[in-house]
């Protein structure tokens, strides 16, 4: 299983991404300027301020000569996981519904979040259990999903939702108490939360892997057949 980590002017977690990447698989670095994905299994776009967040969080760098290719490897079925700035950046790409809008209350926010996975029966989640919960840190200020009301049902009834903001723990005013959502093919997922700053107990929980761990889970049954 090997990874490959985006990094973008501006990004601050890549590192920690592809740290993390690395307690499940090989992961190595796709700088934004080159074209050659280095024959990775699945990518991530990580949390960050791509080009400085100028003009709109992910506006840029939706259009580095890297995401041409991430674009047309998640069309062909590969899996591609957006964390924070990362998931913003796949909104800006139409390769994820919805949008991110700034928090409500206007300010960065930093803290813990309990989440609750909606479905495990997916690429992102299999390695948990449907209903349970998740403590992960989501540090943001333009992090609220938005998407008009029938955009919402569909997506809902369509089975995108994957975590949600347990109650009360919803820090942004994100719609529904969304907190992460998947394509229609399910093998593009966008999350606001830091999975990657999860992923030991000395850092208050190790919940983040799960993510890991579902994406390792998906490649190696898609090898095996």
């Amino acid at each position: 299983m090997k990874f490959g980590i985006v990094r973008f002017p501006g990004s601050c977690d890549d590192v920690d991404a592809l740290l993390a990447a690395e307690r499940v698989g090989e992961a190595a670095m796709l700088w934004h300027a080159e074209r050659d994905l280095q024959d990775v299994d699945a990518v991530i776009v990580p949390g960050g301020f791509s080009y400085g967040d100028y003009l709109r969080a992910g506006a840029i760098a939706r259009f580095a000569p890297v995401m041409e290719e991430v674009a047309e490897f998640a069309r062909a079925g590969g899996l591609v996981l957006g964390i924070c700035n990362g998931f913003q950046v796949l909104c800006e790409a139409g390769l994820l519904p919805g949008a991110l809008l700034p928090n409500v209350s206007l300010r960065f926010i930093c803290r813990q979040v309990g989440l609750e996975v909606v479905r495990s029966d997916t690429a992102f989640t299999c390695a948990a259990t449907a209903g349970s919960r998740l403590s992960i840190p989501v540090k943001h200020t333009t992090g609220r999903f938005y998407a008009p009301e029938a955009e919402l049902d569909r997506l809902q009834a369509a089975g995108q939702v994957l975590l949600r903001y347990a109650p009360a723990q919803n820090p942004n005013g994100s719609a529904r108490d969304i907190a992460g959502v998947a394509n229609e093919a399910g093998n593009v997922f966008g999350l606001m939360p830091h999975p990657e700053h999860a992923v030991d107990p000395l850092t208050g929980s190790a919940d983040g892997l799960t993510i890991f761990e579902s994406m390792r889970a998906q490649v190696a049954d898609r090898i095996s057949v």
